[in-house]
């Protein structure tokens, strides 16, 4: 037998081929598995309470509820390392599964109590090494530097106006100057601040007027104080809107570009923010405390134009806790400060819902929580199911009252200030949708039950609503021609309603005051203390008219109106041609209209007018963009310390009357002064004057009196001619009738 071969060729084989010398870089290139590197998906939770080996598991299987709350992790997946005494070390480290889900353990679960003793404190594992890695921290204690306490500026300095009187603050954009004054109602406003190139786009005081907001390319800065330095500042690129709390503790952000973190990093945003378009900010830490992506726009239906971006898209709590978002058609999502975590963890499921809004005040009903807050949303009609309005408590999600409704075609809510009572407004159809009229829906929140009045008078369409502040009467402004942009504005009719008197403490029903024909108004501006309303036309270039009315008139009420609580009566009317906007004062003493280049290039400018109508002051402003009055904070004053006040009205309006006519005769003595100065001014002018003259007369050997001898000469002349006999001469003879004399203060 032949003998083989084959274990040499093996060998052979084993020499030429090794595997460390097959070059195999571009296939591993090409199919090797990328691993995720980093601790993206780790977080490290601290506060935890000092537990031994027995209780461990207890503390991990409790601690693990929350964990998975926000993503998910396994018993295994969590760490806690445990000391020499056999003890824990009060912190942990947890694996998620995927880098989201630890970014959104880290923004949801930090600072959230674990129990009565022990707040967790949750970080993300990379932050940890950023700033805390290897060669950033000194392993030398050194005591932390505390800087020297500096006071700070007042940032409602000026409720205190230095003038005593009480004045108010504005702010006016022209050209690329701002300025801050004070209002001097007739005089000149006094300029307190002006500056170049303030904001890049406009200007928007806060809610409670502690800051002024300017907006620029790179984000959003705070203005306040005696001085106007910066407060705050909030880095937001190409930031478009903004919108604040009511009480001023969170901003709201919003740019049309979605945020793009560099890879150098952001000053305030992190990774978890790219991408996005609103960003939810805690002004007191300047910390951004949520960020959002805009929400698709439902799509636009055959003949109708396209769905336009609600601002704002959060909506607030009158009491800062809540803020909500609208899914539109599907939900609404409510968010509680400061965490930004869903309450309840999930959002409330309204199927077609439209539209929503919070009560602007706490609710003040019988058996109701103080920490409740009230929402009211609307759904359309959905096949057989008719449109329906709804009141829900937050945060127990009780529904409180709902209300069907048939042939609907839009609504609108509009809450009155004090959350006292809510007006639906429902525009209604006819079967064959070619006609259309509103109805308005009155919920009484206050009353049992909720119950719901219908104010059934109104017959043509309601293109304005506004109740009175602080009140309980609401005007209307109502068109009989179609909905929609017309060429030539409408006719319009005003409408005043009020409640009928009642013994008890609840108000009667709404009744129709008075109803104002053949008008061209369009827009309804109460003062911020109720009782005067304007009446205006704006953005039309045909009318431009003022129509200031007063609803608790104190002259002689018709005999019509006897059992209503209002009495009407039309105070004065003005014009200001190609008006844009119109705003009241906080305190309702004045009203500014104002016509900016933004919406109308020609006569730009504002105008000033006392309650009554009376024209204050008119200014022409080249290049005038905006004008807003600066806002007040609620009175500090309880409720019988104004009642107070109000009872002792006369006595106080007898003090403002007399600074009133001081400060007018301090101007007349201002007057007199100055014009008596001129005058000093010109004859000790004169004085010098005939000095220097009869010094140079002097020096001329010319007579001191020039024209006693151009007479004498001219009398010698006559006289030597014997013309002497010949003249007349008159003689003006001055009574003094009578004479008085009066003292100047």
């Amino acid at each position: 037998m032949a003998p083989s071969f084959d274990h040499l060729r093996e060998a052979d084989l084993d020499d030429e081929f090794n595997e460390d010398d097959i070059d195999i870089s571009d296939l591993r290139e090409k199919f090797e598995v990328q691993l995720e590197q980093g601790y993206d998906t780790f977080v490290v939770i601290d506060g935890l309470p000092e537990v031994n080996e027995e209780q461990k598991p207890k503390l991990v299987k409790f601690l693990l509820e929350k964990l998975n709350s926000v993503g998910k992790t396994r018993e295994d997946l969590i760490y806690m390392p445990m000391g020499e005494d056999g003890k824990s070390l009060r912190f942990a480290f947890v694996e998620y599964s995927s880098a989201a889900e630890a970014a959104a353990a880290t923004r949801q679960l930090d600072m959230v109590p674990l129990d009565k003793k022990h707040t967790l404190r949750v970080n993300k594992m990379t932050d940890i090494e950023r700033y805390g890695g290897e060669g950033r921290i000194d392993d030398k204690y050194y005591p932390p530097h505390i800087d020297e306490f500096t006071e700070k500026e007042h940032l409602r300095w000026w409720l205190k106006d230095p003038s005593g009187r009480g004045r108010d603050q504005f702010v006016m954009y022209r050209g690329e100057t701002v300025g801050v004054y004070w209002n001097n109602e007739r005089d000149q406003p006094e300029n307190i601040v002006d500056r170049q190139h303030w904001t890049e786009t406009f200007l928007q005081w806060s809610p409670l007027g502690t800051y002024l907001t300017s907006i620029h390319a790179q984000g959003v800065q705070l203005w306040g104080g005696q001085s106007w330095t910066r407060q705050a500042r909030f880095a937001h690129p190409y930031v478009n809107l903004v919108a604040f709390s009511p009480n001023e503790k969170y901003l709201v952000t919003w740019s049309n570009r979605p945020i793009s973190i560099p890879d150098a990093g952001h000053p305030a945003l992190s990774i978890d923010d790219d991408g996005k378009n609103y960003v939810i900010w805690d002004i007191a830490t300047g910390a951004p405390l949520r960020s959002f992506a805009n929400l698709d726009l439902p799509k636009a239906e055959e003949g109708k134009p396209m769905p336009k971006l609600q601002w704002p898209a959060f909506k607030w709590s009158s009491d800062d806790k809540y803020v909500a978002r609208l899914t539109q058609g599907s939900s609404i999502s409510v968010y509680e400060l400061p965490r930004m975590n869903l309450v309840d963890k999930t959002s409330i499921k309204i199927e077609g819902v439209m539209d929503f809004d919070w009560a602007p005040a706490t609710p003040q009903r019988d058996s109701v929580k103080s920490y409740e807050q009230l929402i009211c949303f609307w759904t359309p009609e959905i096949g057989s199911n008719p449109a329906k309005v709804g009141l829900m408590s937050i945060p127990s999600k009780e529904i409180v009252r709902t209300l069907n409704l048939f042939s609907v075609s839009d609504v609108k809510l509009h809450w009155q200030s004090d959350a006292a009572y809510l007006c639906v407004k429902v525009d209604r159809h006819s079967k064959s949708k070619k006609s259309q009229a509103t109805t308005l829906e009155i919920f009484r929140i206050k009353e049992k039950g909720v119950p719901v009045e219908v104010v059934d008078t109104i017959k043509d369409t309601v293109i304005n609503f506004a109740w009175e502040p602080k009140g309980d009467r609401f005007a209307i402004i109502t068109t009989t021609e179609p909905a929609g942009p017309t060429a030539v504005p409408p006719k319009t009719a005003v409408s005043f309603f009020c409640p009928e008197r009642n013994k008890g403490p609840v108000a009667g029903n709404f009744k129709l005051l008075r109803t104002l024909d053949k008008k061209n108004n369009n827009a309804i501006y109460w003062s911020p203390r109720g009782r005067f309303v304007v009446i205006a036309t704006i953005a039309n270039q045909q009318s431009a008219d003022l129509d200031f009315f007063d609803l608790d008139y104190e002259g002689e009420k018709p005999e019509s109106d006897k059992d209503l609580t209002a009495n009407l009566q039309l105070m004065n009317t003005a014009d200001h041609y190609g008006v844009t906007d119109v705003e009241w004062d906080p305190s309702g003493r004045f009203v500014a209209t104002w016509v900016s280049m933004w919406k109308h290039s020609m006569e730009n400018g504002y105008h000033i007018y006392d309650f009554k109508g009376e024209a204050l002051r008119e200014e022409p402003v080249d290049k005038f963009k905006q004008f807003q009055w600066r806002p007040r904070p609620p009175t500090l004053l309880t409720k019988d310390e104004q009642k107070l006040v109000r009872k002792n009205l006369r006595e106080y309006s007898r003090v403002f009357e007399q600074q009133d006519a001081d400060r007018g005769a301090s101007a007349d003595l201002a007057v007199v002064e100055a014009r008596r100065r001129m005058l000093e001014e010109w004859w000790a002018w004169r004085e010098e004057v005939e000095a220097d003259t009869a010094e140079d007369r002097a020096a001329l050997d010319l007579p001191d009196d020039p024209h006693a001898a151009l007479l004498a000469a001219k009398t010698k002349e006559m006289q030597g001619s014997g013309d002497a006999e010949d003249r007349v001469i008159e003689e003006i003879v001055e009574d003094v009738l009578e004479e008085s004399e009066e003292v100047l203060a």
